[in-house]
């Protein structure tokens, strides 16, 4: 549901108008060129029931940069003296059924 205010008048609350409007979308093709989005949560639950597979944010990370899709900023970056271990191939070719299951790629 969409929700909107305006104002009408002055800028005193007593002026505000509130308009409810009930969306529904007939189809998703509104949504065909938009790139999807999922959690790290939900890309590693979507991998453990589709696959059987445990991943690490690590590994979908990897992924990711990999595939050129952006991330945020991560503060914890430790000091570089140890081993990144790298994701293995069969999880590489999970991470990349997800992606192309959420739209992603």
């Amino acid at each position: 549901m969409r929700r909107a205010s305006f104002w009408v008048g002055n800028r005193n609350t007593k002026n505000i108008v509130y308009a409810y409007e009930d969306y529904e979308p007939k189809d998703n093709e509104f949504l065909k060129d938009v790139k999807g989005f999922a959690t790290y949560t939900e890309i590693k639950e979507w991998i453990k029931s589709e696959y059987g597979l445990k991943v690490s944010s690590l590994y979908v990370a990897q992924i990711k940069d990999k595939c050129g899709i952006e991330k945020r900023l991560n503060y914890n970056v430790g000091d570089n003296k140890s081993r990144v271990p790298k994701c293995p191939p069969e999880k590489e070719k999970a991470i990349m059924a997800l992606f192309k299951h959420f739209s992603m790629i």
